[in-house]
């Protein structure tokens, strides 16, 4: 259970962070980079959930589980198993299932949304802006993890390293789907302003 009675704690003012298990890194150490990226998509996904609330319910139901699961997805990546510490709890981890679960909401998702035939901009509507947004932070956090992961002796779990690849995908898809299902995504015209 999470108990925050305070919100400084004056331990960070000399530049580090602690992780879940206790040791303290620089605040500009690649893991604390990476969860923190983790944490702006999330921030990027609140944003979009105000265009979605009511005018695409199922959508932000949808959005509403990925922000829960990003944050643990931020406490699996705090509290990295390097087999030299015995936790007095069970680390959370991702699993297989909610790879499985965003898998299944996008293939839903996209069910109705006709093929691509072009590259499309991000916009059409407020909501698909945000999320496009949201979609290239969680790139961003990808490509950190997935740098952390071929890091010597940091670990990053396979899941972890799918469920953020599968988030970015979803929120593509989610981003044609709020476009009317993709009737009014933006097209890129290559070469349009030659």
């Amino acid at each position: 259970m999470v108990k925050i009675n305070k919100v400084y704690t004056r331990t960070g003012d000399d530049g580090t962070t602690g992780l879940g298990a206790g040791p303290r890194r620089p605040k500009h150490d690649l893991r604390i980079e990476a969860f923190g990226t983790v944490d702006e998509a999330n921030a990027c996904i609140g944003m979009a959930r105000i265009h979605t609330a009511t005018s695409h319910p199922e959508i932000d139901a949808m959005l509403s589980r990925v922000q829960n699961d990003l944050f643990d997805l931020g406490a699996d990546l705090a509290t990295p198993d390097t087999g030299e510490v015995l936790f007095s709890y069970e680390p959370l981890r991702i699993i297989a299932s909610q790879v499985a679960r965003l898998e299944n909401d996008i293939d839903a998702l996209n069910k109705p949304i006709a093929p691509l035939r072009s590259f499309i901009l991000p916009g059409g509507s407020p909501a698909a802006a945000a999320l496009h947004l949201a979609r290239t932070v969680s790139r961003r956090a990808e490509r950190l993890m997935v740098e952390l992961s071929q890091t010597e002796g940091e670990i990053v779990g396979g899941e972890a390293l799918k469920y953020i690849n599968r988030v970015s995908d979803f929120l593509f898809v989610a981003g044609r789907a709020v476009n009317d299902n993709g009737t009014t995504d933006v097209l890129w015209v290559p070469g349009q302003n030659r």
